[in-house]
């Protein structure tokens, strides 16, 4: 880069693991012509089989040394090993950010589970498994019907239901099994900050065992400015029927105002416990509607890129704006946006079995429906020729054929949109 070029209003932003859909959002964003988006490292190198994480670290920093302009920022909008890259790099750099320690509070769950549960009672029973005995059993305390999850992984990989002895030792011997792949390097970063006895004795490639929540599903968006805690929406999660797979996102969220308000309470206090600062945060909760009460699911430490198109379409801008103004050391607030629609919702176009994907949509023929229908955007996910079972980053039930974002003035317009696109989108399977 020529830095006589560069005017003092621009800012050269380097986002880890910097994708095209992300890069057409961020052109978007409210005075982008100033910023500079440049990608360090890839989506394949971040989340794909194993994680060099020494490699990775070594190969961002020869990136950004190599660089000869300012570095104004580095940010990411994507889980482990991105989360606490993004970390070590803003402290190595003095750049504003997040510490290490507090990510990690967020990412290892049980660590996670501990920190909440010394400032609200809403957390579910928890315990850790052994997985190096030979026949471990659920922990003290945690009865069936619970979940099962390491205490690291991507999305809901390796998380299991179960109900009974069975599907105990069923779900620790798949957990057993591929638990080390993000696990190792987990443990790489949890050697860096100090840890409780607790946690350092579970390490990163632990089993975690929580009792059932039950609720309907929520979710908060948030950031900390200078210790100063703000939830800036509040979005709903719809499962399929009968079904822990998610059906859809959708913002802003349709509960009482007496279970918004006390998923936000709960993640300011958490979030302020956790020492979180200087980045954005997600927190997942079950809810009861009807009485207002909410448990919290997990904490997310990072920028949530999935429901990015859900505020463009009803705040007026992605909240990619906020993560980008918090890593220039900027506070976010202040802004008010009003967008074409309502309601958004980010569908999540599910099969549930295995399959050789012999035929997906055309370029032409989504780009026809996206005319067709206003406010959608549709992005397919396995390519032809993919054996859905392949495909990285799914959950232990289901396989995702396609993101379908929609928005519309009412609810049930949104539905009915959805259904159309499903309707034409067609997909075709070698069954086995």
């Amino acid at each position: 880069m020529n830095t006589a070029s560069r005017s003092p209003e621009e800012k050269n932003i380097f986002v880890i693991g910097l994708d095209e859909g992300n890069a057409e959002v961020l052109r978007r964003l409210p005075g982008a012509d100033r910023y500079r988006f440049h990608p360090l490292l890839s989506v394949e190198e971040l989340q794909h089989g194993e994680i060099p994480i020494v490699e990775l670290m070594e190969k961002a920093q020869a990136h950004l040394d190599a660089f000869s302009g300012p570095i104004d920022a580095i940010v990411s909008y994507w889980d482990f090993p991105s989360s606490t890259m993004v970390a070590m790099l803003c402290e190595k750099y003095d750049l504003p950010g997040v510490s290490l320690e507090a990510v990690l509070k967020c990412e290892h769950k049980y660590w996670s589970r501990l920190e909440q549960a010394k400032v609200i009672d809403e957390v579910p029973s928890f315990g850790i498994v052994d997985l190096d005995q030979d026949d471990p059993r659920p922990p003290d305390g945690v009865d069936y019907p619970m979940w099962l999850k390491p205490v690291k992984s991507f999305s809901s990989e390796l998380a299991f239901h179960v109900t009974d002895e069975d599907e105990f030792a069923h779900a620790v011997a798949e957990i057993r099994e591929g638990v080390d792949r993000v696990g190792e390097p987990f443990d790489l970063i949890l050697g860096k900050v100090e840890l409780p006895a607790a946690v350092a004795e579970a390490g990163g490639a632990a089993c975690l065992a929580e009792g059932e929540l039950t609720g309907v599903q929520a979710a908060t968006e948030g950031y900390v400015h200078q210790g100063q805690v703000t939830v800036y929406g509040v979005l709903d999660s719809i499962n399929y029927p009968d079904s822990a797979c998610f059906l859809r996102h959708q913002y802003p969220s349709q509960l009482p105002e007496d279970a918004i308000d006390r998923m936000k309470e709960i993640s300011v206090r958490v979030m302020e416990r956790i020492g979180f600062d200087n980045a954005t945060f997600s927190i997942e909760f079950f809810c009861h509607p009807e009485s207002g009460q909410a448990c919290l699911l997990e904490i997310n430490p990072r920028h949530s890129q999935s429901h990015a198109e859900l505020f463009e379409y009803v705040d007026g801008v992605a909240n990619h704006h906020i993560m980008v103004q918090l890593g220039l050391g900027r506070d976010p607030a202040g802004r008010r946006h009003q967008g074409d629609y309502r309601i958004a919702g980010k569908w999540y176009h599910r099969r549930f079995r295995d399959g050789l994907v012999t035929r997906v949509p055309t370029r032409g023929e989504i780009a026809d429906l996206e005319a067709e229908i206003p406010g959608v955007k549709i992005e397919v996910i396995p390519e032809k020729g993919m054996r859905l079972s392949d495909m990285p980053a799914q959950d232990s039930y289901s396989y995702e054929l396609a993101h379908v974002f929609v928005a519309a003035q009412t609810q049930r317009e949104m539905e009915n949109k959805y259904r159309r696109c499903t309707e034409a989108l067609r997909f075709d399977f070698e069954e086995g």
